[in-house]
């Protein structure tokens, strides 16, 4: 088995790895490091926000690297009040500024704001950004299955991904499920669970890892590259970033996918869509 990160084909004929490094609540003060010891760990898709005040620190260890811009992927995403049309290109003028970039490889909507009825504009202005070369694919984060609708009858452009809350206890198939059959790759965050419930204790998990040598947080991250999701845990501990790395060097069985796709509760950690404002 080949240890490189597994690349997947985005609907506008972009690659992204499947396997990228998230830094959701990493301070910004130690974004540059952490960002840093990623980098040299291997991942080279780096998935940040504007709400996450560390584009800074991400574009400082970016540029500190040495590591050619062809070589990453890197994603940020446009925060709700600065959803748009007029306010979308410079919110991500901004983004790119503090990244230190001239383009982003993904730019994303956060989340839906339905209540403000702006997402349909923010895709609009995205597009004219995408044909700038501004960012090179664009998606959205935290679409439930009418939102995406709703892009789609008013747009030919269908969103290169939607990012969602994905872990075995929490599958939002209904969502991925229409995403995947309208040609958007699925992107999960939280993909462990984060911590407010006792998933890497599951015996089948903890089978699973024991069987490949593993610990039961790469065998989770595995079965997310196993049923196609794109994945990007987050540490701040150089140890836990190599460990979230090394899961390219073995593969569940089909039984062992099966019974960790079985986990699926419906328990959502993180907040509901449509109560974002």
């Amino acid at each position: 088995m080949t240890n490189s990160v597994p690349t997947l084909t985005l609907n506008d004929g972009n690659l992204i790895p499947q396997l990228g490094f998230g830094v959701f609540k990493v301070d910004p003060a130690e974004a540059e490091r952490v960002v840093t010891d990623a980098l040299e760990v291997g991942y080279r898709h780096i998935d940040t926000a504007a709400i996450y005040g560390n584009e800074e620190g991400v574009g400082r260890a970016i540029a500190a690297s040495g590591i050619p811009r062809e070589e990453l992927f890197v994603t940020t995403k446009l925060w709700n009040e600065d959803q748009g049309f007029s306010s979308t290109a410079p919110a991500l003028d901004r983004s790119l500024h503090r990244l230190g970039l001239d383009h982003v490889d993904l730019y994303l909507i956060h989340w839906p704001v339905a209540s403000k009825g702006l997402y349909v504009d923010s895709w609009r202005a995205m597009q004219d950004l995408r044909e700038q070369g501004r960012t090179r694919s664009i998606g959205v984060s935290n679409f439930l299955e009418s939102h995406l609708q709703e892009l789609l009858d008013n747009s030919d452009v269908v969103p290169a991904v939607d990012q969602l809350e994905l872990h075995p206890a929490y599958q939002q198939r209904e969502t991925t499920d229409f995403a995947r059959s309208n040609g958007m790759r699925v992107e999960a965050w939280g993909p462990l669970g984060q911590g407010k419930y006792p998933l890497l204790e599951a015996g089948v998990i903890v089978a699973a890892a024991e069987a490949h040598g593993k610990t039961p947080a790469q065998a989770v991250l595995r079965w997310h590259l196993q049923v196609g999701n794109i994945v990007f845990p987050k540490s701040m501990h150089r140890e836990r970033i190599a460990e979230n790395f090394d899961i390219l060097d073995f593969a569940l069985t089909d039984a062992e996918v099966e019974a960790l796709s079985a986990l699926d509760r419906g328990g959502r950690v993180g907040s509901h869509p449509d109560d974002v404002e």
